[in-house]
């Protein structure tokens, strides 16, 4: 395996058994990189890995397993030499009311979503910390920035994922590390498909609200707007940018429910002025 003394760079993808991760890895390998593919089960991207010879690495990650993550955070940088890109994609969606949340789903949610990233970051932090460089992209969502009936658990999952990315990058700046929050809009990928999870409980009283963006949401699968390999060429792009953005929207979709999501706040800012400067103290 090369060393640290090459000067292709070095990815550390999650999730990569299938979608935007996979398309991330490949596009990666295609371009002469060197990347450690990784998924929960191994086998599923042994195939990807074995195409591109020394320059890929297939391992287990499991986000939930903090051992899991050490081990190949360890076996990555024992290949290659160290760590310059990591992508956090691991992720799912759940479908509920907030009603209808099932405690250990959404417990399990958030255990993949948010503290997985926690988990991978602390790991692969020491190392880009210790070289005073590296590139992190935490794939989030436009779900992280707007929110809609029957997915309020996953949009709290990625609207932690946006904070905590925004923290993370303002921590890691002085150290020459850079963030990137991806927020794709609707990528034909298994996220609506086989990857979405939902609650068994559906209550009437939702029907008309979170039931029918149940509906919805399932019938796009295979049908949205969005491309995971063109995706995975603007992330790319956005690494390789002189000044990466913080935030990178994914998709036309994206970019129009962003638009008007910041009209919408503008207008509420604007109505409401009055009684905002209402709560100050009269001595400020």
């Amino acid at each position: 395996m090369s060393n640290e003394t090459n000067a292709s760079p070095v990815w550390l993808v999650t999730g990569c058994s299938s979608g935007l991760g996979r398309a991330l890895a490949e596009h990666a390998l295609e371009r002469g990189d060197r990347v450690a593919v990784t998924a929960r089960d191994r086998a599923a991207v042994t195939g990807l890995a074995a195409r591109y010879g020394e320059r890929a690495l297939a391992l287990r990650l499991d986000v939930t397993d903090s051992a899991s993550v050490v081990e190949a955070v360890r076996s990555c940088e024992a290949a290659f030499g160290r760590i310059d890109v990591l992508v956090n994609n691991a992720g799912y969606g759940y479908l509920a009311a907030v009603e209808e949340g099932e405690e250990s789903a959404v417990d399990a949610l958030y255990d993949t979503n948010v503290h997985g990233v926690v988990r991978v970051l602390k790991a692969v932090l020491p190392g880009m910390r210790a070289r005073r460089r590296g590139h992190i992209v935490n794939i989030s969502s436009f779900g992280g920035l707007a929110a809609f009936p029957a997915t309020g658990y996953y949009h709290a999952t990625k609207f932690a994922l946006e904070g905590l990315s925004e923290s993370l990058a303002a921590e890691v700046a002085p150290l020459g590390i850079t963030v990137t929050i991806a927020e794709p809009g609707g990528l034909r990928t298994r996220w609506a498909g086989t990857s979405m999870q939902q609650s068994a409980l559906r209550l009437e009283d939702y029907e008309q609200t979170a039931g029918r963006r149940r509906e919805a949401t399932l019938a796009v699968s295979g049908r949205q707007p969005g491309d995971p390999v063109r995706a995975a060429a603007a992330i790319a792009a956005s690494v390789d940018a002189e000044r990466p953005p913080l935030r990178l929207l994914l998709g036309s979709d994206a970019l129009a429910g962003a638009r008007a999501r910041l009209r919408r706040m503008q207008g509420e800012i604007v109505a409401h002025e009055a009684l905002t400067r209402s709560a100050d103290r009269e001595d400020v």
